[in-house]
C-alpha cells in the first residue's frame, strides 16, 4: 500500500438490516412454539368432537326405542290415550330422523328399515285412540320390528 493512498473504512452492517433479521427469527420461533401447542389441541378436539356425535346418535336411537316402549308398557296397563300420544311422538320423532337424511342419527341401512313401520302409524294410532286392546300386541310387534331395523 503506498502511504497516499485513503484506507476505507470497511462498510458497517446495517443496524436496521440485522434488527429485521432478529424480528423475522422471533416471529418463525414464536410461530413454531405456538404451532407445537395449538396442534395437540385441535386434535384431542376433534376427537372429542366425533366422540360426542356418536355418543348424539346413540342417545337419539335410544330416546326412540324409550318411547315407543313405553307405548307398548302403556298399552298394555290399558292406559290408552297416555299410549297413543307416545306412539304419535315415536312416529313423529322417527319421521324426523329419517327426513334428515345424511344428518340423520340413522345410517342408510336403517332408514331405509324403518320406512315400513309407517305404513302402520295410522292403524296403531287409531286402535290407541278406541282403546282397542290389540293395540297392544300391534306396539309389541313394532317395538320388535324397530329393535330389528336398528341392529339391536
Amino acid at each position: 500500500m503506498n502511504e497516499g493512498e485513503d484506507l476505507k473504512p470497511l462498510p458497517q452492517p446495517d443496524k436496521s438490516a440485522s434488527l429485521i433479521q432478529r424480528i423475522g427469527i422471533y416471529a418463525v420461533v414464536l410461530l413454531v412454539v405456538f404451532l407445537l401447542g395449538f396442534v395437540p389441541m385441535w386434535i384431542k378436539t376433534r376427537s372429542s368432537r366425533m366422540d360426542l356425535a356418536a355418543a348424539e346418535q346413540k342417545l337419539t336411537i335410544a330416546q326412540l326405542q324409550n318411547t315407543i316402549a313405553s307405548a307398548v308398557i302403556d298399552a298394555r296397563r290399558g292406559e290408552y290415550e297416555p299410549a297413543r300420544v307416545a306412539a304419535s311422538q315415536f312416529f313423529t320423532s322417527l319421521l324426523s330422523e329419517v327426513n334428515k337424511g345424511e344428518d340423520s342419527a340413522l345410517n342408510a341401512a336403517q332408514r331405509s328399515a324403518v320406512q315400513p313401520l309407517f305404513a302402520q302409524r295410522d292403524e296403531i294410532i287409531t286402535l290407541l285412540a278406541r282403546s282397542d286392546p290389540a293395540a297392544a300386541d300391534r306396539l309389541s310387534d313394532l317395538f320388535a320390528t324397530y329393535r330389528k331395523a336398528m341392529g339391536a
